[in-house]
């Protein structure tokens, strides 16, 4: 199997993702292979920097790099031969087997629709966020800033994605599902969650339990929590604020540490046709080094495929 990094994508690039790179490479297995997409030299400088060998990676040009600030599809016509559009391209032709990134979430979004493409039958993709719970376990949001305006039957495609994740990476066999929704009772909420909720509690597509406040996400009411892009940005957000406020008073916990970005690396983007994390733009070493773990962990998990087939049966 092999796994592209865009090694000139992010804030601290590309210094970081190099030093990611070289730590994955020791913890993945034998099998995998990973592809650092970019500038050739700077590659090969930053890879002897770190003292690693770089025969142990395979290594593909890319001369320009996709800024932040640019408009993410006038940057990708215009910078082909980006190392984000490079990676898609080696993901459109199999040449590599996942692609990850810190570097332009928009242009990676965009990148991933045009070049690889959605799933068919997906209204839209979404990414997917890890929330620790209380007891030791963890829950999956989604969407988390992709999709701001939703359907009902978006929200419910949301559902049958974040349950398939949740069982063929997590492994949770039958993964309850929840609608984010401001109460637990029936008939709550704006009237996308009031349309939502009798889709949800009919289907046999998957485990739903009902609606889910936000004051018990973190308690693991449900495995799979589903929302509109908007309010799963914000949530995601406030609770990372909140754990760079305990971080600076010096607050030591066992608990509080699992909230730390570097811990999951990136976000999915599921629905696609194909294995793609986006990254944090502040990714350090150890963040990029998950990234590029999970998707591996995706890519293994044929997690594509498993949707496809998924939703093929729905239609059926």
């Amino acid at each position: 199997m092999k796994v592209g990094l865009d090694v000139m994508g992010g804030d601290f690039a590309p210094k970081a993702t190099i030093a990611g790179a070289v730590l994955a490479h020791k913890e993945l297995p034998s099998s995998a292979r990973i592809v650092l997409i970019g500038d050739e030299s700077i590659i090969i400088q930053s890879l002897r920097e770190q003292n690693a060998d770089p025969a142990d990676f395979d290594i593909v040009h890319a001369s320009e790099v996709i800024e932040m600030g640019e408009h993410p599809t006038k940057a990708l016509v215009k910078k082909p031969d980006s190392s984000i559009a490079v990676g898609y391209k080696l993901l459109q032709n199999k040449e590599i087997d996942a692609f990850s990134s810190a570097g332009s979430s928009g242009a990676m979004m965009v990148g991933s629709i045009y070049n690889v493409g959605t799933i068919e039958g997906i209204l839209r993709p979404c990414t997917a966020a890890i929330l620790p719970s209380e007891d030791g376990g963890q829950s999956i949001l989604l969407d988390v800033g992709v999709v701001v305006d939703v359907k009902p039957e978006i929200l419910y495609q949301f559902a049958i994605l974040g349950s398939l994740y949740a069982q063929c990476v997590y492994k949770i066999e039958n993964p309850k599902v929840g609608l984010l929704n401001i109460g637990s009772e029936e008939g709550k909420g704006n009237l996308v969650c009031q349309a939502t909720y009798p889709l949800m509690k009919e289907t046999k597509d998957f485990n739903f339990v009902g609606n889910i406040e936000s004051r018990d996400l973190l308690k693991r009411k449900a495995d799979v929590v589903v929302c509109d892009g908007f309010t799963g940005n914000i949530l995601l957000k406030n609770m990372e604020a909140m754990f760079r406020i305990i971080m600076k008073r010096g607050i030591n916990d066992e608990y509080f540490d699992r909230f730390n970005y570097e811990n999951f690396g990136g976000l999915p983007l599921l629905g696609i046709n194909g294995s793609v994390v986006i990254g944090h733009g502040i990714s350090n070493a150890k963040a990029i080094k998950n990234m590029v773990i999970l998707s591996h962990e995706i890519c293994h998990s044929q997690l594509s495929a498993k949707i496809k087939e998924a939703l093929s049966q729905i239609s059926q």
